[in-house]
């Protein structure tokens, strides 16, 4: 008997079942979207060599008066759900002009739900996200707002995002953070330039096979790079809204990426 029939036969309905797995974006809000501390919008962006056009939500500090390093914020395999958003806001909390992109504009935007966002990702040409993700960061990184200091930060998808932005675009990215994301492909490795942080959860193993490999490849490219493990975590141990959540490994893991970006994307 599986854990849902197992639960249910202990009186719970099918539907509180349910509810109780699916993603709670109400109560994992950090950062309310009206917080007064933060301006947020919703802008577009040319993404030629993408699907044309694409699509983010831009949260900047409320007192910037001139320009600060930005961030772009990378969601995992399901557009930007609200728990993404809520990041952006974070790192706009935090003094960084935040970027975070929803890859599904093509198709309408996050739908809603993370069920049809997974479906409606996996659908699409992988090589034009890519390159949509590309044109962000060239976008953010060029913003009238923006000092010209780019960072990133991902997630599951995202991470490999971070992980590819760092090799395909060397000059672009300044500092990357990838949360638990595969790396990029062997042969555009020896580009990266940019300082990473790289996140994994201990539990993560599918991910963490690659990490041997990526790590002898940074080293051999003469990145600087750092590794924090986190014990008795699951892929996904950042993301608040979900049974995967690991509060206390999550609040350290970010207090360490907002530190490094403060590192690594000051003004020279």
């Amino acid at each position: 008997m599986n854990r849902l029939s197992t639960l249910a036969v202990a009186g719970l309905s099918m539907n509180v079942l349910l509810a109780t797995l699916m993603p709670n974006y109400a109560n994992a809000e950090q950062v309310s979207f009206n917080d007064s501390s933060i301006k947020a919008r919703y802008v577009t962006f040319p993404s030629p060599e993408g699907h044309g056009e694409g699509r983010g939500y831009l949260v900047t500090p409320a007192a910037l008066t001139g320009k600060a390093p930005a961030v772009l914020v990378i969601h995992e395999n399901r557009g930007l759900n609200p728990y993404v958003a809520d990041v952006a806001r974070r790192v706009a909390k935090a003094g960084f002009v935040a970027f975070a992109p929803d890859a599904l504009h093509p198709k309408g935007g996050y739908p809603g739900n993370d069920d049809e966002g997974r479906t409606l990702q996996a659908s699409m040409d992988r090589v034009k996200l890519e390159k949509d993700f590309v044109a962000a960061a060239k976008f953010l990184k060029a913003h009238e707002l923006s000092s010209g200091k780019l960072g990133g930060v991902g997630f599951c998808y995202g991470g490999y995002i971070v992980n590819m932005l760092a090799a395909v675009v060397p000059d672009t990215l300044n500092a990357g953070v990838p949360f638990y994301g595969t790396p990029a492909a062997k042969e555009v490795r020896k580009n990266i330039k940019a300082p990473l942080m790289i996140q994994l959860a201990e539990l993560d193993t599918r991910i963490n096979d690659t990490w041997p490999e990526y790590e002898a490849d940074l080293k051999a490219a003469g990145v600087k790079y750092t590794m924090h493990m986190y014990p008795q975590c699951n892929h996904g141990f950042h993301n608040d809204s979900t049974g995967r959540y690991d509060e206390k490994n999550a609040q350290l893991a970010w207090e360490r990426t907002i530190a490094f970006f403060k590192q690594h994307l000051a003004s020279a």
